[in-house]
Order: structure tokens, then C-alpha cells, then sequence
């Protein structure tokens, strides 16, 4: 069975990553994190939902861009915050 692409692939672009050290809004709010995820929109760097704010979530929410990419040393899966699915 094939799979349709997210359609949402069309918002992936090339990023650097604005905040590598961390979570760009937990840096700031002194707030602890658990895992990083990286905007493949615009490179803003969020904590992952097990993390107490889940920015990477908020990010996507307020911007509108939904796709992320792990930012874990080794990892390099995609996910879909409006498909709730992998990409």
C-alpha cells in the first residue's frame, strides 16, 4: 500500500538552527526540557511534548509551521503536528 506525502512537505526549507544550545524559549524562562525538536520551517529550536512547556508544540501552533525534525544526537525523524503522524 502506498502512503501519501504530508502535505505539508511543501513548508520544509533549508534551517539553521537558531538556538543549538537549546529550547529558545526555555533558555529564557530558566525552564528545564527534556528533548529538542527542530522547525524544518524556520529553525526555531523547541522542547518535545514530554518536556513541561512543549514549545516545539506552541511554535507550531503560533506559526503555523508544523513539521519538526528531531534534534537528538542520532536521531533524524520528522513529525507532523497537524497530521499527528510521522512524516
Amino acid at each position: 500500500m502506498a502512503t501519501n506525502p504530508d502535505p505539508h512537505s511543501a513548508m520544509v526549507r533549508p534551517v539553521t538552527p537558531r538556538t543549538p544550545e537549546g529550547c529558545e524559549e526555555c533558555r529564557k524562562e530558566h525552564s528545564p526540557w527534556v528533548y529538542l525538536r527542530l522547525c524544518l520551517t524556520c529553525g526555531h529550536v523547541g522542547c518535545c511534548d514530554s518536556s513541561p512547556l512543549k514549545h516545539a508544540r506552541r511554535h507550531a501552533g503560533s506559526t503555523g509551521h508544523p513539521l519538526v525534525q528531531s534534534f537528538q544526537p542520532g536521531e533524524d525523524w520528522r513529525w507532523c503536528f497537524v497530521g499527528e503522524a510521522p512524516v
